[in-house]
């Protein structure tokens, strides 16, 4: 097995992980609610997708 040479450096570890970071998700404003939804799904809110109504809920204004 391989053995280094001389020690890494605290820098050059650094600069080797500046890309090991989390991402955040394309967050997007849903055009019919407004509420923040991942790009390319069903707003969990409204159940609106591209204009239509994909998934029907039940408001709390129609429940009363």
């Amino acid at each position: 097995m391989a053995v280094p040479f001389r020690r890494t450096s605290k820098t050059a570890k650094r600069l080797r992980r500046t890309h090991f970071k989390l991402e955040v998700t394309g967050l997007v404003a849903c055009p019919h609610c407004g509420a923040m939804v991942p790009a390319h799904h069903v707003c969990p809110e409204c159940g609106y997708y591209d204009g239509k109504e994909i998934i029907h809920h039940v408001s709390k204004k129609e429940e009363k």
